[in-house]
């Protein structure tokens, strides 16, 4: 029987351009080539405010973890926060026809839930002391 070799770090990206991923040289690339044609177009006293919060955002997307989470997945997910509507109403729903039976197999007596019985102040009184009673008759 031939045996094969099983990959050990399934979980680690592949790394392609020197120390970087892909996904890192991608958003890097991006990020320098979004820097030149700003550079190209804009003034100076515009362009360096500009290009010092495209190259911090790239850098971000290239290599910030937050709670071990990527920052481009923490993006998305704010993203999709933001779109999505956050109002959940609660609708209660019938039980099939089918599931209800008709029939009363294991009549149960019917008892009042809506009833309570009110406590008189002499009640509350007499009930206080009777536990204080037992209280003094425990500890005794």
């Amino acid at each position: 029987m031939r045996q094969y070799q099983v990959p050990q770090f399934i979980t680690v990206e592949d790394r392609v351009i020197g120390p970087l991923t892909i996904a890192q040289s991608l958003y890097l690339g991006a990020g320098a080539m979004i820097i030149v044609f700003i550079r190209v177009f804009l003034a100076p006293f515009f362009f360096w405010p500009l290009a010092v919060l495209i190259a911090a955002f790239c850098g971000g997307l290239a290599f910030l973890k937050i709670n071990e989470r990527p920052f481009p997945i923490i993006m998305k997910n704010a993203i999709i926060y933001l779109i999505r509507p956050r109002l959940y109403l609660w609708k209660k729903e019938q039980a099939p026809p089918h599931a209800v039976s008709t029939e009363n197999t294991n009549p149960k007596p019917e008892t009042s839930v809506n009833f309570i019985p009110k406590i008189t102040e002499s009640k509350l009184s007499d009930l206080a002391w009777s536990l204080d009673i037992k209280r003094e008759q425990h500890e005794q």
